[in-house]
């Protein structure tokens, strides 16, 4: 078998997987997050291995978007970070075969604590199913690995129910863009989030008269060198005049001969306030299929051009 053909039985098995768990959450999984959602704690993740790794992603994407989290090994919790834990928080603790020694050692410590559990197992009747408050069972029919052994699907199927998690929480939080910027206000997402329209837009105005000619239009879009044309009229927008547009119009007549901008212009293009957050406006973009968008301050008035490829501003 080619590795080609390996590697889309992997991406079969996997999905199929994931399809299936999907399709049995049941009222556990609500359970689930209405524990969370309840709790004045934190919530804290835990597993060995490679269940520890993708614990340590989960508990990441959850304190990114809203609900505070963290992990801990569960072999250093039991050699002194259970002092990390309170009688508030909500545990998840992550085995697969929901026999992993170390997990399974952390259950009395957190009983005498108070803690509420949830357990992420491959097999609900499992030691660390049966003594757990919550299951949310991540059982696969077998994993990718050729030899059914090495952690695969399984571990997908896992960072997934977690990633479930985190936006149920989303939705019952109503986290907004505006929220998630707070906690990542580094890199190119976080100056997306943050960034007004008015920070990046273009100030100098490819304006033009409705009775313009084709050659004054044409040098307008040269000039400002934005690919548009805005027609305005005594200071109202009257519509605008793209490289579409000057196509449409010469496909259409002979000539440009006795041809007005208003003759071609787009009316009632799309606006955005210049007070807005750039990803709203990047999201107007994509929603509309275009590549620009005219920048109006509260009265109205064109105070500027926005451009989607300025996203590469905020890199």
């Amino acid at each position: 078998m080619s590795s080609i053909s390996v590697g889309k039985e992997v991406f079969k098995v996997q999905a199929q997987a994931l399809e299936a768990t999907g399709n049995r959450l049941d009222g556990a999984f609500d359970n689930a997050v209405n524990m969370i959602l309840e709790t004045t704690g934190r919530v804290v993740v835990s597993g060995m291995g490679k269940s520890g790794i993708i614990g340590n992603k989960i508990a990441a994407t959850l304190a990114s978007t809203g609900t505070p989290s963290f992990s801990v090994h569960p072999a250093e919790a039991y050699h002194g970070d259970l002092g990390m834990f309170t009688a508030t928080d909500v545990v998840i603790l992550i085995s697969y075969s929901g026999e992993t020694e170390e997990v399974i050692r952390l259950i009395p410590s957190l009983r005498h604590f108070g803690v509420k559990t949830i357990a992420m197992v491959g097999n609900p009747d499992s030691t660390l199913g049966r003594n757990c408050d919550l299951v949310l069972d991540v059982s696969v029919e077998r994993e990718a690995c050729p030899n059914n052994l090495a952690p695969t699907t399984s571990t997908t199927v896992t960072l997934a129910m977690g990633d479930a998690l985190a936006v149920a929480l989303i939705e019952r939080r109503d986290f907004k863009p505006q929220d998630f910027a707070v906690f990542h206000p580094g890199g190119s997402l976080g100056k997306r989030l943050l960034t007004r329209v008015k920070d990046v837009m273009h100030s100098e105005l490819p304006i033009c008269a409705p009775n313009d000619n084709m050659k004054e239009v044409i040098m307008t879009i040269t000039q400002v060198g934005l690919g548009i044309a805005v027609v305005v009229d005594r200071g109202t927008i009257k519509g605008v005049i793209t490289d579409g547009d000057l196509r449409r119009a010469l496909f259409n007549h002979n000539s440009f001969d006795g041809l007005t901008a208003a003759n071609i212009m787009t009316p009632n293009p799309l606006t955005v306030n210049e007070s807005e957050m750039f990803a709203d406006a990047e999201n107007i973009m994509f929603k509309a299929n275009v590549t620009s968008l005219l920048v109006v301050s509260d009265d109205s008035a064109l105070s500027g051009v926005l451009k989607l490829q300025d996203a590469g501003k905020l890199s």
